[in-house]
């Protein structure tokens, strides 16, 4: 059963924009989640990322995804499932985005989406995606990839898209060090870029919990009707309070994922929704194209973002050592005297 929280009244307010209004020359740091923030600063600082990036690009990858699209998927518009299209085309209005990026509609068994393309944008759904989703959950899917595009992150995230397909040939298979260093690179920019089109979505749809709901279904690959949001909002906050080597073996299998998981996921958008931050976003109160700051705040708050990071994953080590040091000493303790129980009943023997 679909159920929604009641835990969150701050975040739930009334829009005060009408719902055709668009937020107008929205910048992507009204909504930039500070990991995000922090990881385009840390590879604005990798010694020519931007370079490779864009020879890859210019290699022609980003041509023959355009090709294999235009052959091998449906391009959607008025005639064509016009009413994803016109939520599609919905979405860059809201964000006052121009030109809108062609959509087009893919076979594929699994649910998501992904928006590719450095210079002309396009946006690809996979079939599943539209088979699982109701309409607000679609339009939360369009509106994140909406998101990546106004933010300027389809440049990376078709560089990550041609390095992953690489890493599936006989080149990628060789293991080149440097390629792998960028794919690493990448991979942590991207999780923290999701956080952000996360956000964006949230601002689409104007229900944050909408968002939360299409992150449950991408989670249990079934439609939301015959799921429960409350649980799974509970769930995310379980995995928030995970101490010790719970959160340490986290950072060791997050570090091959595209995306973080969808329990983080619903987890770090609530908490921006009851920050007000989103409120204040839908009362028409945001940082504006041309108002950002500069770079050098950006470097300081990659800084400060890794310094804590970092800080965090230490002192939860120290934590979980302290704890297991205590547990070995309770057992060593335990068989001690286990030991002088048994010696004494040898002895009576």
């Amino acid at each position: 059963m679909r159920a929604r929280p009641t835990s969150y009244p701050p975040a739930m307010s009334t829009p005060t924009l009408p719902e055709d209004q668009r937020l107008q020359a929205i910048s992507a740091r009204a909504f930039e989640h500070p990991a995000d923030r922090a990881a385009t600063a840390a590879l604005g600082r990798v010694p020519l990322l931007d370079t490779v990036v864009r020879k890859l690009i210019e290699l022609g990858y980003e041509h023959a995804l355009r090709q294999n699209l235009a052959a091998g998927a449906l391009k959607l518009g008025p005639s064509q499932m016009g009413d994803a299209w016109a939520d599609h085309n919905a979405c860059y209005a809201r964000l006052d985005v121009t030109p809108v990026p062609t959509l087009y509609l893919g076979q594929h068994p699994f649910a998501n989406a992904a928006a590719v393309g450095a210079n002309r944008p396009v946006v690809l759904l996979n079939s599943r995606t539209v088979e699982l989703l109701d309409r607000q959950e679609l339009r939360a899917v369009l509106g994140h990839e909406a998101g990546h595009v106004l933010a300027d992150h389809v440049m990376y995230q078709t560089a990550l898209m041609i390095l992953l397909q690489l890493g599936r040939t006989p080149l990628g298979m060789l293991g080149s060090l440097p390629l792998l260093g960028v794919r690493l690179a990448l991979l942590d920019w991207f999780r923290a870029a999701e956080l952000s089109a996360d956000r964006a979505a949230a601002i689409v749809v104007r229900d944050p919990l909408v968002v939360c709901r299409l992150l449950m279904v991408m989670a249990a690959g079934i439609p939301s009707e015959r799921l429960d949001l409350s649980a799974f909002i509970e769930q995310g906050r379980e995995y928030r309070d995970a101490e010790g080597w719970s959160r340490l073996t986290r950072l060791r299998t997050e570090l091959g994922l595209t995306h973080p998981h969808p329990v983080r996921r619903v987890h770090e958008l609530m908490t921006w929704v009851q920050s007000g931050d989103y409120d204040r976003i839908i009362s028409g109160e945001y940082v504006r194209r041309g108002q950002e700051p500069d770079w050098r705040a950006e470097t300081d708050a990659a800084t400060e973002h890794y310094t804590e990071r970092f800080k965090g994953f230490i002192d939860d080590a120290a934590q979980a050592a302290t704890k297991m040091s205590d547990q070995l000493a309770d057992a060593s303790g335990k068989a001690s005297e286990a030991a002088e129980k048994l010696q004494e009943w040898l002895r009576r023997r």
